[in-house]
């Protein structure tokens, strides 16, 4: 393998060539937000002098080991974050790059998921290469604040001297995106024809950043995978939290001082406890409790789509989207769902869906009547949680007309695990970074290396014109591209469940 050296703003960075991708790995964006930068925004990186190594990815935000209380044979399969250590000090990012001259090429911003709590973008899944090896492009990757670190609104608790502190996190995105604008270039990235795109709270993310004015300019299209984020929290939501979260530490409203010097090992702690308490029948309000940015008026005016979408990124152009089974992967293993039936199934999910419970039961059973009582369980909270709000953000998108809106359905399933998953939440990640044959979680049917291969290059085609080779969406036939086995454009696809929730609001 060549070394490679490439001079940024900062300094030179050493990165290699392998397979004909060029990689760099752990670049500083931002300085350390250590000590008495913690909780506060993001500050510039200083400059070093000779050759700085970018050989290995650079350490995980502070995170729990299994964020989702998953079962043990998911987490095997499920690399959600890296292997790195974790630790305060983790605002650093990686390119992988096609070549370092020649024509400017896109550039794809990758947010990785995991909430606004867990995660990296050191992911297996997620290595750039195989996509610059299928066509000119550069990839970006990154860490960034997450949890309390990131996103405990302090500021109404603690004073101006926590300003910024409820989207600490996505202040760290921003200025990660700015490093991208100025130096991109020499990596033989375009910084004029970024697109950000992420999956779950990746997703989140890219919405967030759609609703920021500071991010204006920063990227030019979007993409949003089983991601939706209507409405963030509020100051009184963060509020909420931060209490919570001091309450944990035997702590009072004037003790918010001492969150500065804590071990972040007790910081961690506290996050842990906190997040236990959110409750998994939250999915469709998940964003505005737990850790989550904040919405301060000012640097994050609202929304990121309530009630309407950001008027900040009118003109971006959209792809979005949700898998067929959302839920298999969190809800799968849960007691209500392994003891479904249809009698009982109106009942359990009540938390989820209150007194409409019934309702929905009946016309998702009408309309899908093969379907056994666990799945379809499954199906109603999926689409509650994820598709019904991807839908709506397209909607809402749609009436800027402004820009293009594409919608896609992810429906193969992987047979790993007896098939329980299904067309499971986060499945479609290696299959849009096409490294499926690597991916443990979607096994060894051959079937899913040509499928890898076409959503990438889908993928790839909206960074580079912001059209992925299907019809834009609109409200009277609602062309999704459906990725699976055979793909294919289907008119409102599911389109009587969809009607479902339009008539049990």
């Amino acid at each position: 393998m060549a070394e490679v050296v490439v001079e940024t703003a900062s300094g030179r960075v050493r990165g290699q060539r392998e397979r004909g991708a060029s990689i760099f790995k752990g670049i500083p964006y931002a300085a350390p937000p250590l000590g008495v930068s913690r909780f506060s925004p993001p500050r510039k990186m200083e400059s070093w002098a000779g050759i700085r190594d970018a050989l290995a990815y650079g350490n995980l935000a502070i995170q729990a080991e299994n964020a989702f209380s998953l079962p043990a044979d998911l987490m095997a399969i499920w690399p959600l974050g890296g292997i790195e250590k974790t630790s305060e000090d983790c605002l650093y990012l990686n390119v992988w790059t096609s070549g370092t001259s020649g024509p400017k090429r896109p550039v794809m911003f990758w947010c990785h998921g995991g909430g606004f709590f867990t995660g990296s973008g050191s992911s297996p899944w997620t290595d750039g290469g195989n996509l610059c090896r299928l066509d000119d492009v550069v990839v970006v990757s990154f860490n960034h604040r997450l949890g309390a670190l990131g996103y405990l609104h302090l500021e109404d608790i603690g004073g101006s001297g926590f300003a910024g502190s409820g989207t600490a996190g996505v202040r760290d995105i921003v200025a990660a995106l700015e490093w991208v604008r100025d130096n991109i270039a020499s990596f033989g990235g375009d910084a004029d024809n970024v697109t950000i795109f992420g999956e779950s709270g990746g997703g989140a993310k890219v919405g967030v950043l759609m609703a920021l004015p500071s991010a204006r300019g920063l990227f030019h299209k979007a993409i949003i995978q089983s991601g939706p984020a209507l409405q963030m929290a509020t100051r009184e939501d963060g509020t909420r939290t931060a209490r919570q979260f001091l309450e944990q530490l035997g702590l009072g409203e004037k003790d918010a001082d001492v969150l500065r010097s804590l071990p972040v090992e007790r910081i961690l702690a506290a996050q842990i406890a906190v997040q236990a308490s959110v409750s998994r029948a939250s999915i469709a309000d998940r964003r505005r409790v737990g850790f989550n940015p904040v919405i301060d008026g000012t640097f994050f005016p609202g929304g990121p789509f309530a009630p309407a979408a950001p008027a900040a990124s009118a003109h971006v152009p959209l792809m979005i989207g949700s898998n067929k089974d959302e839920q298999s992967l969190f809800l799968g293993h849960l007691p209500w769902v392994t003891g479904a039936t249809f009698d009982n199934l109106p009942e359990a999910l009540k938390p989820y869906l209150g007194d409409r419970s019934a309702k929905v039961v009946a016309s998702y059973r009408a309309a899908q009547p093969v379907l056994p009582p666990d799945q379809l369980g499954l199906i109603i909270v999926g689409d509650l949680g994820v598709r019904m709000m991807s839908l709506q953000m397209a909607e809402r998108k749609l009436a800027q007309k402004a820009a293009d809106v594409f919608v896609y359905l992810f429906a193969w399933e992987t047979p790993v695990l007896g098939g329980r998953l299904r067309s499971c939440h986060t499945l479609e990640i290696p299959f849009v970074f096409n490294t499926a044959d690597t991916a443990e979680l979607t096994g060894d049917d051959p079937a899913r290396l040509p499928l890898a291969e076409a959503m990438a290059r889908a993928w790839l085609a909206f960074a580079k014109d912001g059209t992925p080779g299907w019809p834009a969406y609109d409200l009277t036939d609602r062309p999704t591209m459906v990725f699976d086995v055979k793909s294919r454009v289907e008119n409102d696809p599911f389109g009587v469940e969809r009607r479902v929730w339009e008539e049990t609001p």
